[in-house]
């Protein structure tokens, strides 16, 4: 539960419900940043803790990810969480971009290893003279400022790693290296997550680990990216949604029924925080909120 104190002065009530932060990508034609800034701006009522950018795939998206991280920073009072990769770039031009960020008032980054600029699922090649992995990429943030750093990690295992052991490993060189948040890749049972809580938890990682939340009613594109990342999808779902291919409107209110249902699981088992991959659109962002009793701060009874 968050309050909060306007810049005049008034003292907002404490917001019921669970902390919330959202996802928004860097959009690629004019049409697309309207309506990235309608969200935005209809999301932002909310008090989320910040609203990450993503890069995309292969650090494609890299100048519009900064600019669009600048106007959110210019022109709102959210706090921004830019995300970095380690594709395709020396060190130092990465730390020039770090540093961008730090001179803009960016104080929070999301460290991602990245995919492979031939696309998900090919082999991973770390950059001639670049940061090898999310591990070395904190260091190298926290090397040129003190910034929040937050880090992915896999619920169901990162589809190239070995073992969960392995996986593991890997977000504690994360944390040794600066990394103070882990979100979660999707998932759709909460038993999923509390599995992999209580696996970290005992190998002694103690930083908080945020359930990643997908807001996707799209399901046939829902499951080519979660056969990318490796979330399983229960069958209860392909059930529900059998047949509603060509009906749009029925798939967006069973999502956001299912999103509200799997986050009540989560909160009700002690979960105080949310991520959610907002795709850009509000709507379903803004029901599922609602659903849980996160409102408006202004309107926090």
């Amino acid at each position: 539960m968050r309050g909060g104190t306007m810049p005049d002065g008034r003292t907002l009530p404490v917001r019921p419900g669970p902390a919330i932060s959202f996802e928004f990508f860097p959009p690629k034609s004019e049409a697309m940043e309207e309506r990235l800034w309608d969200s935005i701006s209809r999301l932002a009522p909310l008090d989320p803790l910040y609203v990450s950018v993503t890069y995309g795939a292969g650090g494609s998206t890299r100048d519009r990810t900064h600019r669009t991280v600048r106007r959110i920073v210019e022109e709102t009072a959210l706090k921004p969480a830019a995300h970095l990769t380690c594709v395709d770039a020396r060190c130092e031009e990465v730390d020039e971009v770090i540093r961008d960020y730090w001179a803009a008032g960016v104080r929070h980054i999301v460290a991602l290893r990245g995919d492979p600029p031939s696309g998900v699922g090919d082999r991973y090649e770390p950059f001639d003279g670049g940061y090898a992995n999310a591990a070395e990429l904190a260091a190298g943030i926290r090397a040129v400022g003190d910034f929040e750093v937050s880090v992915g990690c896999y619920p169901e295992k990162h589809p190239e790693s070995a073992s969960f052991d392995h996986d593991i490993d890997l977000l504690k060189a994360k944390i040794d290296n600066g990394a103070t948040r882990a979100i979660t890749q999707f998932f759709f049972d909460a038993d999923v997550y509390f599995r992999y809580l209580d696996r970290v938890r005992k190998a002694g990682i103690d930083i908080p680990i945020v359930p990643g939340i997908m807001m996707q009613s799209n399901f046939a594109g829902l499951v080519r990216m979660a056969g990318l990342c490796g979330a399983s999808i229960p069958a209860r779902l392909f059930d529900l949604f059998d047949g509603l291919e060509s009906d749009p409107g029925t798939r967006e209110l069973l999502t956001a029924n299912v999103v509200a249902d799997l986050c009540h699981d989560l909160c009700d088992q002690g979960v105080d925080q949310l991520h959610f991959y907002t795709l850009n659109r509000a709507e379903l962002a803004l029901a599922t909120c609602r659903l849980l009793g996160v409102r408006p701060v202004e309107m926090a009874a």
